[in-house]
C-alpha cells in the first residue's frame, strides 16, 4: 500500500505524544489522524478506510485493549498497533492473541515503529484485497440461475457430465450447457479456477 492512500490513527491520550506521532508519520508520507481517547476514535467509525490504528494502553474511560475488542465485536478489520509506556507480559501476549500486529513499548525508536506500521499496513491491504476478491465472486455467483448452481456444485465436486445428468434428471447434453454458461459468468478458465473461486466464497461441492 502505497503512502497518501492509507490513514494511519493515532489514539493517545497524550497531547505531546499524539503530536509527535503525528509528525512522524506524516514525514513517512501516510495521513494521520488523531484521538484523544477510545471513545473518540469509536465516533470516528473508520469503516472501508485503508490504514492501522496506534493504539496506547491505558487511558481516561476505554482502555486500549477494550477498544481492540469492541472493534473485533464489530469486525473491524483495521489492524492494531499498539504503544504504550506502561506494557506488561499478561497484556502484550493478550494483545497478540486477539490479532494486534505488534505490543511497542515507549520511547519506540522511529524507524521500528516505521517498520511496524508499514507491516500493519500491508496486512491490511492483502485482508482488503482478499475481502474484495469475496465479494466479486459472490456477484458472479448471484447471476446464475438455481440450475446453473447446482450443477456448479456437481462440478466442484468432480462428477462427470452423465453423473450430473442422472442425479439430476436431465439430459447430458443440457449439463454440457449449463456448464458452459456457469463458466462463462464466472469468468473461469478451467474448472480448477472455479474451484478456487468456490472455495474462496464459501461454496461446498455437492
Amino acid at each position: 500500500m502505497s503512502a497518501g492512500q492509507a490513514t494511519v490513527f493515532v489514539v493517545d491520550d497524550d497531547p505531546s505524544v499524539r503530536q509527535a506521532l503525528a509528525r512522524l508519520l506524516r514525514s513517512a508520507g501516510w495521513k494521520v489522524e488523531t484521538f484523544a481517547s477510545a471513545d473518540e476514535f469509536l465516533g470516528r467509525t473508520p469503516g472501508a478506510v485503508a490504514g492501522c490504528l496506534i493504539l496506547d494502553v491505558r487511558m481516561p474511560g476505554t482502555s486500549g485493549p477494550q477498544l481492540h475488542e469492541r472493534m473485533a465485536e464489530r469486525d473491524t478489520s483495521l489492524p492494531v498497533v499498539f504503544l504504550t509506556g506502561h506494557g506488561d507480559v499478561t497484556t502484550g501476549v493478550r494483545a497478540m492473541k486477539q490479532g494486534a500486529v505488534d505490543f511497542l513499548l515507549k520511547p519506540v525508536d522511529d524507524e521500528l515503529l516505521l517498520q511496524t506500521v508499514r507491516r500493519a499496513l500491508d496486512r491490511h491491504a492483502a485482508q482488503q484485497a482478499s475481502e474484495n476478491r469475496r465479494r466479486e465472486i459472490h456477484a458472479r455467483v448471484a447471476r446464475l440461475s438455481p440450475r446453473e448452481l447446482e450443477v456448479m456444485k456437481h462440478v466442484i465436486g468432480g462428477a462427470l457430465n452423465k453423473q450430473i445428468a442422472a442425479e439430476l434428471g436431465i439430459a447430458e447434453k443440457t449439463v454440457k450447457a449449463h456448464r458452459a454458461v456457469v463458466m462463462e459468468k464466472m469468468a473461469a478458465g478451467s474448472v480448477a479456477e472455479l474451484v478456487r473461486q468456490c472455495d474462496t466464497a464459501g461454496i461446498k461441492p455437492r
